[in-house]
């Protein structure tokens, strides 16, 4: 393929003439790795001790909800080393080789990192440490270290290997400073977008606790309710038997298996709004809704409602009950439809139960919207990776 005037073609792709490939070392970092004496200074308060778990493929930054704790002696030799600032890039060094985080400001400090981490200090008078952790973490730099895993390095790198890591750089700090800031604002969009998505998927679990409980009430509604056993307001039924040389991607009627999807086929057991229940599997008592036409395999329960029993309502109820706990052990875990349907649970009025229902869809349906706003800003990052780490675009 014929390049474009003004690129050349590296050992990472291609990229602008103006642009240049050099190893970490080239810029004359500081580079080293946490020791394996840590153990001994675990505590359950103190200063904040980093390890693998903390770093993730597809976000810069360390996640912080799973941390240990170290307390170390004053002026400790081992403490003075490895200590975080912001700026820091981290690289794991061990088992899963190659996965990049980046120290800033929402670390708190002090903080520390094992063994199982290089820390990569860079000088900022001559490169932007976040745009190189993002070219790292991008896919060319990742195939970089694919490439060194490929060739032997699974055991680990060492910081001789570190510090000969290839990195794409633009000739200006400016540059890199404008493609770093450019992602970094789409990174914070990503985090307002998952925060707030957590946050509604509290809010709805603390509301579904409290509708199908009968503790909160929506307005209109003060009838009593009744306890019932889920044999006296439903059915269940296993499906129906299937071989996979019926299952396929193209035929029209979606089927449905033990952990729900499994395929389409070209024939149905069912026509209208169910509850299906995962029967056998490690995820037995999984619930979810079924519309329209569908094929049910042996192992979901079918689930229909009696008169005066609305189907979206008893199917909360349903995932609420976590159906999982009452599977029976054995090689293969599995439900027994005659023991769930001696279960109870509290029964609203009709009305009040299609009103339930309506008000948890709504929370579903904003929570859908949230969750397609956050992957079009994920799927926006990723093609902007692409375009600006590799020169395609340029910001200066």
């Amino acid at each position: 393929m014929e390049l474009k005037s003004g690129y050349k073609k590296t050992e990472v792709g291609i990229i602008p003439e103006s642009w240049s490939v050099k190893e970490l070392g080239d810029f004359a970092p500081f580079i080293t790795s946490g020791s394996r004496g840590w153990a001994n200074y675990y505590s359950e308060f103190g200063a904040i001790f980093l390890r693998i778990t903390n770093l993730s493929r597809g976000w810069l930054y360390p996640q912080l909800d799973d941390l240990r704790f170290v307390s170390l002696p004053k002026d400790d030799s081992e403490g003075a080393r490895t200590q975080l600032k912001d700026g820091d890039l981290l690289i794991s060094i061990t088992a899963d080789i190659g996965v990049v985080g980046y120290v800033d400001a929402k670390v708190p400090k002090p903080a520390y990192i094992n063994q199982h981490i290089a820390l990569v200090r860079l000088d900022p008078s001559a490169v932007n440490s976040l745009y190189t952790s993002y070219f790292l973490a991008s896919a060319n730099g990742q195939a970089l270290f694919r490439a060194l895993t490929d060739s032997g390095a699974k055991a680990g790198m060492n910081l001789s290997t570190v510090r000969k890591i290839l990195a794409v750089f633009p000739p200006s700090l400016d540059e890199q400073m404008a493609i770093a800031e450019a992602l970094s604002n789409v990174d914070a969009l990503i985090e307002s977008l998952r925060q707030l998505l957590n946050k509604k998927r509290q809010i709805k679990q603390g509301t579904m606790q409290g509708l199908l409980t009968g503790q909160r009430r929506l307005p209109g509604f003060s009838e009593e309710w009744k306890v019932r056993r889920l044999g006296a307001i439903c059915h269940m039924k296993s499906g129906v038997g299937i071989t996979r040389a019926n299952i396929n991607e193209y035929s029209l009627f979606p089927c449905f298996g033990g952990n729900g999807l499994r395929g389409f086929t070209n024939s149905f057991t069912h026509e209208g709004t169910y509850a299906l229940i995962g029967r056998q599997g490690a995820l037995c008592g999984n619930v979810q809704i079924a519309e329209g036409r569908f094929f049910a395999s042996e192992h979901a329960i079918v689930v229909s409602a009696e008169k005066e029993v609305d189907i979206n309502w008893i199917s909360r109820v349903l995932i609420r009950m976590n159906l999982n706990q009452y599977a029976e052990s054995s090689a293969q875990p599995g439900l027994s439809v005659s023991k769930i349907l001696k279960l109870e649970c509290e029964v609203p009025p009709y009305a009040e139960q299609i009103a339930i229902a309506c008000a948890l869809s709504a929370m579903d349906n904003e929570l859908a919207t949230l969750e397609s706003k956050l992957q079009k800003a994920r799927n926006l990052k990723q093609g902007m990776m692409q375009e600006l780490l590799t020169g395609r675009i340029r910001l200066v």
